[in-house]
């Protein structure tokens, strides 16, 4: 199975139901099919089969269409957010030697205010919207997205191999610059196949998304969805939470995924307590992208009809999205557990070349069909994760004696505080036991009498602008002297990707963001980030 099988299945099946909808827009399966092959029978006429086409979009019906044609006509999909800035589209247009790109109008009107240069490998852009006149000294075509192409069907689309492939995935979040995660076929589609399995998910089911498809989760909605025979709906309006709330409840979704920072705006900055007789067809919510502090998934249970499953999941770009997840049913006993592999993975916690035991603590590392074929370009990079014991997600924790898994930190992120080591994510997880915030990130700064000191960025709730006295005397109560902050820094927001996943490399630069009392406070750049 490829995964533009995921499209073509469910159109023989469902050929008249609604898998899209766009605002008021509904798209059936038929329609969806019909234009990505014509999509397809594009690339194909430009000589793209083989190559990788670039989509930068926002989520919507041209990006559905464009990531299966592109993927029908045996092409590589690079997707990344339309957002980013000049150097970072420069960068992946020509490290990742794309031939076409398909964006906006508004997009590519932003990226020629800064630069008039395109990657030599580029040859032709695609524009979804109008078209408009370009400086006579760019050499590189310019196309408009067209629908009504009906020249070739699914028998005529070109033969494809399972190991072929199917995405370059820009990791967000690292130091330097973003390395390619290569995904094949045969990973995205195991990996889809077993979460289908194990949300049981069907025809029946319809699934909001307000996470980017650019990002491997919002992607991995959209194939589970499509690979089921259900509908999607989008809203690319979260930063309005009682208005997706609304459409939830207008639309009778049965799904909703998002990222820690989702449910801590749902939580803290919306109604959803009042919507608790509304959702009467929700059927899930899941979680992923990061660690979910056990007080914010105390307050979601509590917050959701009971008959809501919530699944915690665990997962990397490297793993063309998920690797674990927790049985609902488990949540209460087992709350700050990953729980266990999802069907065809196997995870172990080693040290060096050994396996360990339960309750000790070492890295996590998986195996599995959904694992990547490496970082595109990138041997050396490749070489220090994977190996014959499979792939090194550099996550820290430890498998209890029921076979439950445990995250406690990430190797790259450990802060040396003296001679000991300390955990961001304990710390987090304890300031977040306060009440006091409703967002927090904790990285390690340079010290000269320490090495490294602790530093904690804060969003407080309310607004407030003076918890840093109750938040040192919590932390004093309830930590090691040394694990204690030396500094806390009160923010307004913290500084994330499109996905909504905090940078934590952002809060390490010098540029400015404004904090709770109005003054500035170094850490952010809101300007071209992942």
């Amino acid at each position: 199975m490829l995964v533009h099988d995921f499209l073509i299945n469910s159109a023989k099946k469902y050929p008249g139901k609604v898998a899209l909808v766009q605002r008021n827009n509904r798209f059936t399966y038929d329609d969806i099919l019909r234009e990505a092959v014509c999509f397809a029978n594009y690339l194909l006429k430009k000589g793209c089969s083989g190559t990788q086409v670039a989509i930068s979009l926002q989520n919507s019906r041209e990006y559905v269409v464009a990531y299966y044609g592109t993927l029908m006509a045996g092409a590589c999909c690079v997707p990344f957010d339309p957002n980013l800035g000049t150097a970072e589209v420069e960068y992946r247009l020509e490290h990742s030697e794309a031939t076409l790109w398909v964006t906006s109008t508004r997009s590519l009107k932003k990226y020629l205010k800064k630069s008039g240069r395109f990657p030599a490998n580029l040859r032709e852009i695609l524009v979804c919207g109008k078209n408009f006149s370009t400086p006579e000294d760019i050499k590189v075509s310019l196309g408009l997205f067209d629908f009504n192409d009906t020249s070739v069907n699914v028998s005529n689309l070109p033969r494809v191999d399972e190991d072929s492939l199917a995405s370059i995935i820009y990791t967000s979040g690292s130091t330097g610059k973003p390395k390619g995660v290569m995904l094949t076929h045969e990973n995205i589609v195991s990996n889809t196949l077993s979460i289908v399995e194990y949300q049981n998910l069907s025809e029946k089911d319809i699934h909001m998304v307000v996470l980017p498809f650019h990002y491997v989760m919002g992607k991995s909605l959209l194939n589970t969805h499509f690979c089921a025979g259900g509908s999607v709906v989008l809203n690319n309006g979260f930063v309005f939470p009682n208005k997706v709330l609304e459409d939830m409840v207008e639309k009778k979704v049965t799904g909703f995924s998002g990222v820690p920072s989702t449910y801590a705006l749902l939580l803290h900055r919306s109604a959803i307590r009042s919507y608790r007789d509304k959702l009467k067809s929700l059927r899930f919510v899941a979680q992923a992208g990061g660690h979910l502090a056990a007080r914010l998934k105390k307050e979601l249970i509590e917050a959701l009809p009971h008959h809501i499953k919530i699944y915690i999941m665990y997962g990397a770009t490297e793993a063309s999205a998920r690797l674990s997840y927790l049985d609902p049913g488990k949540l209460s006993e087992k709350i700050d557990s990953i729980g266990k592999a999802i069907p065809g993975v196997t995870l172990k916690v080693m040290n060096g070349n050994k396996v360990l035991g339960p309750n000790e603590e070492g890295e996590i590392v998986a195996s599995g069909p959904n694992i990547m074929k490496g970082y595109w370009k990138d041997p050396e990079e490749t070489k220090k994760v994977l190996g014959p014991d499979g792939y090194r997600t550099g996550d820290l924790g430890f498998m209890d004696t029921d076979g439950y898994f445990y995250v406690t930190g990430r190797t790259k992120e450990m802060i040396k505080v003296g001679g000991n080591r300390v955990s961001p994510k304990e710390i987090e997880e304890l300031i977040w036991n306060s009440g006091l915030v409703e967002e927090v990130a904790v990285i390690g700064v340079q010290d000269d009498i320490l090495g490294e000191a602790i530093k904690a960025f804060v969003v407080p709730k309310n607004g407030r602008s003076s918890i840093e006295d109750d938040l040192r005397r919590y932390c004093g109560r309830t930590m090691p002297a040394y694990k204690v902050p030396k500094y806390f820094e009160l923010a307004r927001s913290l500084p994330k990707n499109s996905a909504g996943k905090i940078l934590k490399s952002k809060l390490k630069e010098s540029d400015q963001i404004p904090d709770v009392r109005g003054n500035d406070c170094a850490s952010l750049s809101a300007k071209g980030y992942e």
